[in-house]
């Protein structure tokens, strides 16, 4: 998921997996271990399918670790709030964050296999919200979803997780999801949006790899 314009890491309040931390550095540690991939962009046939469940084998892994790292630092280079296993070319259930909420407070972690909980009428709000995408280069759109969203899934090691959500980073648990079901913001976007979405991104692709290039060389990665 593409990050907000304004937004910032450098925020008093840090969540990590979901639980509070006294101090945490500007650059999440994975970032550090992890080396930029390649991200996939629209029109890849990998970010149209549903993608595998971590298997109780990969658990606990050097090789998943690695990739959890990797993650991290492609979020970083791309200049993201969060990316998907799919949009670094990897069939898996499995995502990644690193975004300040609406309230001012840091939410990093990754979680593997998110089922989301299904939000009651009662105490849902659908908000309608600028929303990009590190797979769609450039352009933002204006997408409704709920505004609270819960997601159950397992860390790294196996362990169950539950992570909530409100504001933006709810947004962002549900749009790493659906990349995770084969869906991308698009498809909940007009014919009319959509086809406007990709001309815009067709004209602006290239500058945001430049970008991305700057950063990586910036970041040693």
């Amino acid at each position: 998921m593409a990050v907000r314009f304004g937004d910032t890491s450098q925020d008093r309040k840090v969540r990590v997996q979901g639980e509070p931390v006294d101090s945490y550095p500007q650059l999440a540690p994975e970032v550090e271990r992890g080396a930029a991939r390649r991200i996939t962009v629209v029109g890849e046939e990998i970010l149209n399918r549903r993608c595998r469940e971590v298997t109780e084998a990969e658990f606990g892994t050097p090789e998943l670790s690695q990739l959890i790292d990797d993650m991290f630092a492609t979020n970083q280079v791309a200049n993201g709030a969060g990316i998907a296993a799919p949009q670094v070319d990897v069939d898996l259930q499995l995502f990644i964050w690193d975004i300040v909420d609406d309230w001012g407070v840091r939410h990093v972690g990754h979680i593997a296999n998110p089922v989301l909980d299904e939000i009651g009428s009662d105490d849902r709000v659908l908000v309608e919200e600028s929303e990009g995408c590190l797979s769609v280069p450039g352009p933002y759109r204006m997408v409704p979803r709920p505004d609270r969203a819960v997601v159950r899934g397992r860390d790294k090691d196996g362990k169950p997780l539950v992570i909530e959500g409100r504001g933006y980073f709810a947004r962002c648990l549900q749009h790493e999801t659906d990349h995770l079901y084969g869906h991308l913001y698009l498809d909940r976007l007009s014919k009319r949006e959509r086809k406007s979405a990709l001309v815009e991104m067709a004209g602006s692709k290239e500058k945001m790899f430049a970008e991305r290039e700057a950063r990586a060389q910036k970041l040693g990665k």
